[in-house]
């Protein structure tokens, strides 16, 4: 028996699966299911309340009053981390990765209005001593008599990835009720934490699904390091091993495009083309770089083993808007 930790209740689950059958159809090949963790909530939409309902039950028992992460200026984990401790009662201070702009849009308005406490910091800061800044305002705090909790970029740590254990025990009872056998469960990695959940429950589970990642950033080899850091460090929690190595991740690599959150004209028109198609709305920085990756496997012929997909829209639709100028040339 394993030991899984405990967690608070905040997100709207389980979420719900659709069938594409639009774009199934269009396809020709495999059955496309979305699992719909853009719909967790409204303040805390997207995938990484899942991740904190794990960590947040910890910061609470260890007698946090004030929450520290770090992320860039359109973070969903930060701004979900700012809802979340707004209607814990706690405090949140947010490092956040580039210039503040004269005024806050899409998630860093919500962070705003959540009361969050913002550090900006420069890229390279940022990049090389993001823990070090955390740690040194979790030390100022404690000199004023309050404990901090710091939780890593995007949640993604042993603790955190218990999130995507328990949606993968979702998925399994779905399967159950939908009939259906989902062959590949598939989605947008970027800091690897999703993903480390999901092949931690399947594994334990014993399941039969790929899990296979779209990079939105760095490379696959990178990946591979971070899940299995984070797998390692989940093991701890559960007081027990789980046989699981390097070769067992399979992340796609070749759809990062111009870089971390910087769009190409493709991928918008697969944003636009996928909204019109299905009425499903993917975000520019995660799900739209996934989701047209898979879609450009399909069409290249190197899927042809899976028969149902399901990709998991972890969220994201705030980081949207502040990119509306790039789709202005869909407009025409």
């Amino acid at each position: 028996m394993h030991n899984i930790p405990k967690r608070l209740n905040l997100a709207n689950l389980p979420t719900k699966i659709e069938k594409l059958h639009r774009l199934s159809e269009k396809l020709g090949g495999p059955n496309i299911y979305v699992k719909r963790d853009d719909q967790t909530g409204t303040e805390v939409a997207g995938n990484k309340i899942r991740k904190l309902e794990y960590t947040l039950h910890e910061a609470i028992s260890q007698g946090a009053d004030t929450l520290i992460t770090c992320g860039g200026i359109q973070s969903n984990h930060c701004r979900t981390t700012a809802a979340a401790a707004a209607k814990l009662g706690l405090k949140t201070k947010l490092v956040l990765r580039g210039q503040q702009p004269a005024a806050p849009n899409g998630n860093l308005l919500l962070d705003v209005l959540f009361g969050a406490d913002i550090h900006w910091v420069t890229p390279e800061e940022y990049r090389n001593r993001r823990n070090d800044i955390m740690t040194g305002l979790k030390e100022e705090l404690a000199q004023q008599g309050s404990h901090a909790y710091i939780i890593p970029e995007g949640a993604s740590n042993g603790i955190g990835a218990f999130g995507y254990y328990s949606a993968m025990e979702e998925i399994i009872q779905q399967e159950k009720e939908m009939g259906v056998q989902f062959d590949a469960v598939v989605m947008a990695v970027g800091s690897g934490g999703t993903y480390a959940g999901l092949l931690l429950a399947q594994k334990i589970f014993k399941t039969s699904h790929e899990i296979i990642g779209f990079n939105v950033s760095n490379d696959a080899e990178y990946f591979h390091r971070a899940i299995m850091k984070v797998l390692e460090d989940a093991e701890k929690h559960l007081e027990s091993s789980v046989e699981i190595c390097s070769k067992d991740i399979r992340i796609i690599d070749g759809y990062v495009g111009l870089g971390y959150a910087i769009g190409r004209p493709e991928e918008r028109a697969f944003i636009k083309e996928l909204a019109m198609l299905e009425g499903l709305v993917l975000d520019p920085v995660y799900t739209g770089k996934g989701f047209y990756g898979l879609i450009e496997e399909i069409k290249k012929g190197r899927l042809e083993h899976l028969n149902n997909i399901l990709f998991i829209h972890t969220g994201g639709l705030y980081g949207i808007f502040p990119q509306g100028k790039e789709f202005a040339n869909l407009l025409q």
